[in-house]
């Protein structure tokens, strides 16, 4: 059985995210979001991204946005285990504002603005609260592509999935202000977590990856 956790990270984030993720036995491998086409679907995105996964029947975590990219590399390659951090499985756990605003198109009226405008807002929604998580944040921001962004943005608003791999598993917490918990359906809720729970949960996060993977 293979001891290596292939890892997505959200999107406008790294590596960076997984620092303190230790689950035990297990090695993470990161596999970097590329920049994408303009036109590019999120599919094919997703196959680009598979390419990294040099193993069948891999174990594969994607926290975010990186969730929906490993519902979507599951479609295409065998994986033995999905693990989704604070992100969803389907359309029906996306938000109604993110529908309506990707059916209205209303992103590309309002494309993604600087941070420096809307670090405070921002952060309050990630539930970023100390001076690490928000030099973090900051950091990540600085290093974001503004292209990356704004194409992620609109895929996440029209993802119109409906198909749930049946070897997927949910952690996310019960104070996620992205994907609120009142429409997902998660197999373990972390009390009092944001949506940066892999990064500032990271012992509760890891207690629950090493139950999945029956480690006691």
């Amino acid at each position: 059985m293979s001891r290596t956790i292939y890892c997505i990270s959200g999107l406008g984030t790294d590596e960076r995210i997984f620092a303190k993720l230790r689950p035990v036995g297990y090695n993470l491998k990161y596999i970097p979001q590329l920049l994408p086409d303009s036109q590019e679907t999120i599919s094919n995105y997703a196959a680009r991204l598979a390419e990294f996964i040099k193993e069948d029947n891999a174990i594969l975590l994607g926290v975010s946005f990186g969730g929906m990219l490993g519902i979507e590399i599951s479609k295409i390659k065998p994986i033995q285990k999905l693990i989704i951090i604070s992100g969803i499985k389907s359309s029906n756990e996306l938000p109604r504002w993110m529908k309506m605003v990707g059916i209205l198109k209303l992103n590309r009226v309002l494309p993604v603005r600087s941070y420096k405008f809307t670090e405070r807002i921002d952060n309050n929604r990630l539930g970023i609260t100390t001076d690490e998580e928000k030099e973090l944040a900051r950091a990540l921001r600085q290093a974001a592509d503004k292209g990356h962004m704004e194409w992620g943005v609109n895929e996440i608003f029209n993802w119109r999935n409906t198909w749930i791999p049946q070897n997927v598993t949910h952690i996310h917490g019960d104070k996620d202000r992205i994907f609120p918990l009142s429409r997902v359906k998660a197999d373990f809720i972390i009390e009092g977590a944001t949506h940066l729970l892999v990064y500032n949960r990271a012992d509760e996060v890891n207690k629950c990856i090493c139950k999945i993977l029956g480690i006691e």
